[in-house]
């Protein structure tokens, strides 16, 4: 796999969790631990995303 190959599967998932936190937090009653569980994820993947594109 290439670090583009990489890079563009790493933004797939990063949308992935946008859109599973946005209905998370859409709920009535939105599970907090679920929601920081969401945003660390999307955090280290996005981390994961500058550092490669930084090679």
């Amino acid at each position: 796999m290439t670090t583009t190959d990489r890079i563009d599967s790493l933004r797939s998932r990063h949308a992935t969790l946008e859109a599973k936190l946005e209905r998370e937090e859409c709920r009535p009653h939105p599970d907090d631990v679920t929601v920081h569980d969401l945003k660390r994820q999307k955090l280290a993947i996005k981390d994961e995303i500058m550092r490669l594109e930084r090679v």
